[in-house]
């Protein structure tokens, strides 16, 4: 039987992980480690968190000795590495904080692991999920490749950067059996609501106003987050060790565009009159370091491992919005803070 830790479990990206390998994988076990910052939200695994495969356990990545004795006392045979800050402009704020989590929760989880797997390299795997946003901006053609080299501007990308690294140094120097994916941006249901299209689902639900950095010319390649967590299961079990993987969704938006096309979605579902939610969006100063545009070739992950997304942005967008206006209760609980009671009314006393 294979024992996953799976790291930031709990977050948006990461509950998908969880809940996909509890569920289709019952002879594993699954421990979710979370340190259950601002962004890890136990609510979002509700619907397994008594599965009889699947544990969490609260913890930081940062602190060497408990990742240590969790080691040991759990003997894992692999860890799928999701936790990180991951949010641009708190790292603008302070970028001490991404270094510490980013770059030195990595490399403790790292040592921890080549020292507890040594002699069984071959029977162990190291899976670190990153981000195209290393790989700095695209102009107006071309794509990211897993050849692209890295030139990441803000001190998120630079810490997932310096991260990539050093787990690609380990699978170098000590053989350790690496492999890392770097996703465009991520959207679906849990996702927290500082993040572009949560944010702008609620606010336009709320009247509120829609904040659009600079003009909104800013371009992203928008991935459904269970495509990408079908993506993780199949490179985590497919992939050969010491290789890469972009994972996109095959679509690129301009941010002004994808707005648009949410207020008229939510028009639609809202019954409101046609154009009535393009009132509120308010164009604000433009992020520093901003991206001009991201684009992802995941053709390498289509011709090694047939992976290809599932549905359209279209498609995806409307399930998204659905689900927001559908788990009201859910986003209250977030946007009010009440969600971080839920660790301590469900699992202090177990």
């Amino acid at each position: 039987m294979k024992k996953i830790i799976i790291t930031g479990g709990a977050g948006f990206i990461g509950s998908h992980v969880v809940r996909r390998f509890v569920k289709n994988y019952p002879a594993y076990t699954i421990i979710n480690l979370d340190k259950l910052t601002y962004a890890g939200n136990l609510a979002n695994l509700r619907d397994i968190e008594n599965e009889p495969n699947y544990r969490f356990i609260k913890g930081d990545i940062v602190d060497i000795e408990f990742i240590q004795k969790l080691f040991a006392d759990e003997q894992p045979d692999a860890v799928i590495h999701l936790a990180a800050e991951s949010h641009v402009d708190r790292s603008i704020t302070n970028p001490l904080e991404f270094v510490m989590t980013n770059v030195v929760g990595t490399v403790n989880l790292l040592n921890t692991a080549r020292q507890a797997w040594k002699g069984r390299f071959d029977q162990t795997r190291f899976y670190h999920v990153s981000t195209d946003e290393v790989y700095g901006s695209l102009g107006e053609t071309g794509m990211f490749t897993e050849a692209t080299g890295y030139d990441p501007h803000s001190p998120y990308s630079a810490s997932k950067a310096g991260s990539d690294h050093f787990v690609r140094a380990y699978h170098d120097t000590y053989g350790l059996d690496v492999v890392i994916s770097n996703c465009s941006n991520n959207y679906g249901s849990f996702h927290f609501p500082e993040k572009l299209i949560p944010l702008a689902i609620h606010n336009i639900k709320q009247m509120k106003p829609v904040p659009v950095y600079g003009k909104g010319e800013n371009i992203r390649d928008w991935l459904w987050v269970e495509d990408h967590a079908r993506a993780i299961d199949l490179i985590f079990h497919q992939a050969k060790a010491g290789s890469t993987y972009n994972i996109g969704g095959h679509n690129e938006w301009k941010n002004i565009d994808l707005i648009k096309l949410l207020c008229r979605i939510l028009d639609g579902k809202l019954n409101r009159k046609a154009g009535e939610s393009e009132s509120l969006i308010t164009f604000v100063t433009d992020r520093a370091g901003h991206d001009l545009r991201y684009a992802i070739d995941a053709s390498k992950l289509k011709n090694e491992l047939g992976w290809v997304p599932s549905i359209t942005f279209e498609e995806g967008l409307e399930k998204t919005v659905d689900w927001y206006l559908n788990n009201e209760e859910w986003l209250n609980d977030v946007t009010s803070g009440h969600y971080q009671q839920y660790y301590v009314e469900q699992y202090n006393n177990r």
